[in-house]
């Protein structure tokens, strides 16, 4: 499989470059990216695999719909997740990692007077991206990221519609507890992964349905 060409649909879809319903042309993606169509449907495969596409007989393939009630499950997967990886983070922490951890804070905090959707949507995968490897579990972090993959396209609609200052902030807000939790027990980053994702999940609610539970 392209990787390349994966990782460039897949990044449409989950920044929602590609609307979820969308039909995407095969003829049109294999004259873009210069290949021919069966690289490419070794791509959308996957993404069938990932439950980022479906592939529909006679019509072709179209980016699948958002259903936020699956979504809300997915999250209650991650919530047990986050504080395992967490736990783990604390343990193998390296000064490279924290490094990386302050690097991306000052990257974040340009966005306060830069709107740029897809530069926030990159920090906070990179921030999961630097956690997840800091736990020194493959495995791990491999579940860890396909759930994220499942639920990024919720926030990023979220992102759309609410106030731009105030998610910077959050992820911002993210990125500082991570660092001064990492000063502390496993324990203690563990809980602060679960409880900041719980926040995340409460805040889309809010902001997609207008509702607080």
């Amino acid at each position: 499989m392209n990787n390349e060409i994966y990782q460039t649909i897949k990044s449409r879809i989950l920044c929602l470059d590609y609307v979820p319903g969308q039909i995407l042309n095969e003829k049109v993606l294999a004259k873009e990216f210069g290949v021919s169509r069966t690289p490419l449907r070794e791509v959308l495969n996957r993404l069938e695999w990932d439950r980022l596409v479906r592939v529909l007989p006679r019509t072709g393939t179209m980016v699948a719909e958002i259903e936020f009630q699956q979504i809300m499950h997915t999250f209650q997967v991650r919530s047990g997740i986050e504080e395992m990886v967490g736990k783990l983070a604390a343990e193998h922490i390296t000064e490279k990692h924290l490094q990386q951890l302050e690097v991306l804070q000052e990257k974040c905090r340009i966005l306060f007077d830069i709107k740029d959707k897809a530069a926030l949507m990159a920090i906070d995968r990179e921030l999961r991206s630097i956690i997840n490897d800091s736990t020194d579990n493959p495995v791990l972090q491999n579940i860890s990221e396909a759930l994220y993959d499942l639920t990024v396209r919720l926030w990023c609609a979220v992102v759309e519609k609410g106030d731009w200052k105030e998610e910077v902030q959050s992820v911002f807000d993210e990125i500082s507890q991570t660092i001064t939790a990492l000063q502390g027990s496993e324990k203690k980053l563990g809980m602060l992964r679960r409880k900041l994702l719980n926040q995340h999940i409460e805040r889309i609610r809010q902001k997609f349905l207008g509702i607080s539970v």
